[in-house]
């Protein structure tokens, strides 16, 4: 479809060249004595071949880049922008009649360089303070829910800020992780599960995948969001809202948190980096899951259960509930056996927690 739009610019492009090139060697032999065919001839060949070579850095490019920078930007940034505007315009216009009335050539230059000055200013000032402006007039969306992979579109509506209360747009690593049907159920998370359509058709691709992992994932997330919406601990709305220009799916849900002001429920890191950057809030299950986890001191005994060897020499691993590991010194003799240990050390990494402990004085 784009490369067909280019084509017809072109053309046109091609089209108004070659006649503004054919009529100005007309005149051209009009004015000097030159040949009346060959001059108009070349001149409308030269237009036609610079008009096909030239017209989509002049349309069609530039519609694509602006079209970009709109989709990136969010809708409250777009309103303050054209309220800015409008102010800025208007403030110009009741100024234009003093500035002309002042000597020339101050009388002609200034009321062109208030119009240019006051919309700028209108413009940067609204978008700077757009918060503090449009903050009593936020809009809510909620969005009615339909089965996983249903045909039924979803309505926005406007409401009040209590009967919508918090939406959380999930993401697809989420979903196939499964753990958020166990959180939800526990009731800790409050608000509205929001899953656009462009995340939803992702995971069904997944779903349908040639490669027998990806596609067991893919699977996996569709039996978790219908957990979700059996359960109804956390409503699940499904939403047809999409990010026109943005071809990325995480890209789109970066840009659709922001013009939402909703956080992103994910455990994908990458993803985690990139919202946050841009200011998006982000719920990472996998902090979470690090967070709810045993708090031990070095000095405290715990049972556990020794099941296999460690790297080192002599030592044994074993795991609390949470899947925390603790590796024990000396506890290679201990396999297999339940056996009361005291903490040494406990080192925070980027996979979680670990715990280096020592054989109790029993053992």
């Amino acid at each position: 479809m784009k490369n067909r739009i280019e084509l017809i610019f072109r053309i046109i492009g091609s089209i108004l060249l070659g006649i503004l090139g054919f009529y100005w060697g007309i005149s051209l032999s009009q004015t000097f004595p030159l040949h009346t065919i060959v001059v108009p001839a070349t001149l409308g060949i030269i237009g036609v071949v610079l008009g096909f070579l030239i017209t989509p850095y002049l349309t069609t490019y530039p519609a694509r880049y602006l079209v970009s920078v709109l989709g990136k930007t969010s809708l409250q940034s777009l309103m303050a922008g054209l309220v800015g505007l409008v102010v800025g315009l208007l403030v110009a216009a009741l100024l234009a009649y003093p500035l002309s009335l002042l000597p020339d050539p101050f009388g002609q230059i200034f009321p062109f360089i208030g119009l240019l000055l006051f919309s700028y200013l209108g413009i940067a000032i609204f978008v700077m303070r757009q918060n503090e402006i449009f903050g009593g007039f936020r809009p809510r969306w909620p969005l009615k829910p339909s089965p996983v992979g249903g045909e039924g579109r979803d309505d926005m509506e406007a409401v009040s800020d209590a009967d919508t209360g918090r939406r959380i747009l999930l993401d697809t690593s989420v979903i196939i992780d499964g753990r958020i049907a166990d959180i939800a159920r526990t009731g800790f998370i409050s608000g509205t599960f929001l899953l656009p359509r462009f995340i939803l058709n992702e995971l069904q691709y997944i779903a349908d995948s040639p490669d027998t992992m990806r596609r067991q994932r893919g699977r996996r997330g569709m039996e978790v969001l219908s957990q979700l919406q059996k359960d109804m601990t956390v409503p699940v709305r499904i939403s047809d809202i999409d990010v026109e220009g943005i071809k990325e799916v995480d890209e789109k849900l970066v840009v659709l948190a922001r013009q939402l002001h909703a956080p992103i429920l994910t455990n994908d890191f990458n993803l985690n980096q990139v919202a946050e950057l841009q200011g998006v809030k982000v719920l990472n299950v996998n902090e979470l899951a690090n967070a709810v986890k045993s708090v031990l001191l070095p000095g405290e005994t715990i049972e556990v259960s020794i099941i296999q060897e460690g790297k080192e020499a002599d030592q044994g691993i074993a795991y609390l509930d949470d899947g925390t590991m603790v590796v024990v010194e000396d506890g290679k003799n201990y396999i297999h056996t339940q056996s009361t240990v005291t903490v040494t050390k406990v080192l925070q990494t980027a996979a979680g927690r670990m715990i280096f402990a020592r054989l109790g004085e029993n053992q």
